[in-house]
C-alpha cells in the first residue's frame, strides 16, 4: 500500500506539472536580412490569426503593449486598421498596413492541436532506490509497474515577424502549449515570450 501511494502521488504531481505547462518555444529561425533591421520606436502591426474575434482583439492588444513595453511604442493592432472583411485577401490587406504606414508585421497562428500519449515513469528518490540490496529485496516484493500512462492535447502555434517595406520574413518562432485550458491565456504568453526573443534577436531592443 505505501509503495503504491508513493508511486501514485509522483504519478499525480507528474501529471499536474504537464497540466499547467505554459508555452514554451521548440524551434526559432532568424534571416540573414534580420541583422540590420530593429523595429525599435516604428510602428508594427500585430495580427492574430484566428476566427475568433475576441480572441484576435484580444491577442493583438495583448501583443502591441507587450511591444511598447520594449521600445515599439507605435506598435497597432490589425483589427484596428483592416477592415474585417477585408483581412482575408491579401492584396486587400495590404493597401491598409502601407496605408497605416506599417514597417513590420508579427502574426501569430495555430498550426496544429494533436494528441500526445506519453508514459512518465516513477521518481527514484525514495530509500529503497537508493542501494542495490536495499531494491533487491524491494523489487521482488511485488510486480507493479512504476509509471503512468499519459494523454496530453498539445497546442502547436506559429509566429512569424515580417518587414513591410521589404516583404519578407526576418525572424519565426514555433511555440507548442501542454493542455492549454484557456486560449487567450496560451496567446498572452506565447506573445510575451515573441516579444523577450525578438528583443534577443536585435530586432527591437529594451527601453532604457
Amino acid at each position: 500500500m505505501s509503495r503504491a501511494l508513493t508511486l501514485t502521488a509522483a504519478a499525480t504531481l507528474s501529471f499536474s506539472a504537464a497540466v499547467l505547462a505554459g508555452p514554451k518555444f521548440v524551434s526559432t529561425w532568424k534571416a540573414p536580412e534580420a541583422a540590420g533591421t530593429s523595429f525599435a520606436g516604428r510602428k508594427v502591426a500585430a495580427l492574430i490569426i484566428s476566427d475568433d474575434q475576441n480572441l484576435r482583439v484580444s491577442g493583438e492588444e495583448a501583443l502591441v503593449r507587450e511591444l511598447a513595453g520594449v521600445g515599439v511604442p507605435q506598435g497597432i493592432a490589425s483589427y484596428r486598421i483592416v477592415p474585417r472583411e477585408e483581412l482575408r485577401d491579401a492584396d486587400k490587406a495590404r493597401k491598409w498596413y502601407e496605408k497605416a504606414g506599417a514597417e513590420g508585421v508579427v502574426a501569430m497562428g495555430l498550426v496544429k492541436a494533436d494528441k500526445r500519449t506519453t508514459w512518465e515513469p516513477a521518481t527514484w528518490s525514495a530509500p529503497y532506490y537508493s542501494t542495490l540490496w536495499g531494491y533487491y529485496g524491494y523489487g521482488w516484493s511485488a510486480v507493479y509497474d512504476p509509471g503512468v500512462t499519459r494523454t496530453d492535447t498539445v497546442a502547436v502555434v506559429e509566429t512569424l515577424v515580417f518587414s513591410v517595406p521589404q516583404n519578407k520574413l526576418l525572424w519565426a518562432g514555433v511555440t507548442e502549449s501542454t493542455n492549454p485550458k484557456d486560449a487567450a491565456r496560451v496567446i498572452k504568453d506565447i506573445v510575451t515570450g515573441t516579444v523577450k526573443e525578438m528583443t534577443k534577436q536585435g530586432l527591437i531592443r529594451r527601453k532604457s
